[in-house]
């Protein structure tokens, strides 16, 4: 099982190539279907993690002992540029599985591939599915305040008492420049005195406009 299926020193046949490239796209549509459990997956990005194993098998078989022939792939890889959105921490993992699938049937290790497909996405699906205690989740505060309000270290006391920490992310002007909104990334210290949080925080803007909610799934990033 942890030893190559085929000796590739001896040629490439056919019928080897097709078990090969089925054996890639079946450990890539296991992927698939983890990242349609544990997520949000378009359709699109699921096809891509079923065919990307492939692709990196056939340019792994290309360049099986061509020490040449592989240091020019390595040149045109280096030479992409990847122009599209960052993706999130879960679906570079999910590539970055599907590539080292990729290169495992690449060199035959078809056994290898399978079981380390299987274990890791099983752990993706169980850490997916244990629940994360709030007080250990970034919350996003927006506090508004008066533009003539002097805002460095007007919360810093409230700060100290209620969260665990916190990040100010910026500052931005709104209502026409007669209002400042502050952003901030809190992780209270207590889930329960969110309340009392937020009260006191209206106490200093003056009743104005605060919103605590938790971070968006765009900044779950590596």
């Amino acid at each position: 099982m942890f030893t190559a299926l085929f000796n590739l020193a001896e040629g490439l046949t056919p019928a080897t190539a097709i078990l090969l490239m089925l054996s890639a796209a079946a450990c890539g549509l296991i992927i698939a279907a983890t990242a349609i459990l544990t997520g949000s997956c378009t359709r699109n990005f699921a096809i891509s993690l079923i065919i990307l194993p492939m692709i990196i098998q056939v340019v792994i078989l290309m360049v099986n002992g061509n020490v040449g022939t592989g240091v020019a792939v390595l040149g045109a890889f280096s030479l992409i540029r990847f122009r599209s959105a960052q993706g999130s921490a879960r679906d570079i993992t999910l590539i970055f599985l599907a590539m080292a699938v990729g290169l495992a049937t690449g060199m035959a290790y078809t056994g290898y591939a399978f079981i380390v497909t299987l274990i890791a996405c099983a752990l993706l699906i169980l850490f997916s599915r244990i629940p994360m205690p709030d007080a250990f989740q970034p919350l996003h505060l927006r506090i508004s305040i008066p533009e003539d309000l002097d805002y460095n270290g007007l919360f810093d006391d409230l700060f100290s008492r209620y969260t665990r920490s916190h990040q100010f992310e910026g500052v931005k002007s709104t209502n026409m420049g007669s209002m400042f909104e502050l952003s901030y990334e809190v992780q209270m210290a207590k889930p329960d005195t969110e309340k009392a949080f937020l009260d006191e925080i209206r106490c200093r803007n003056g009743n104005l406009t605060v919103a605590l909610t938790h971070r968006a799934s765009q900044h779950e990033t590596l």
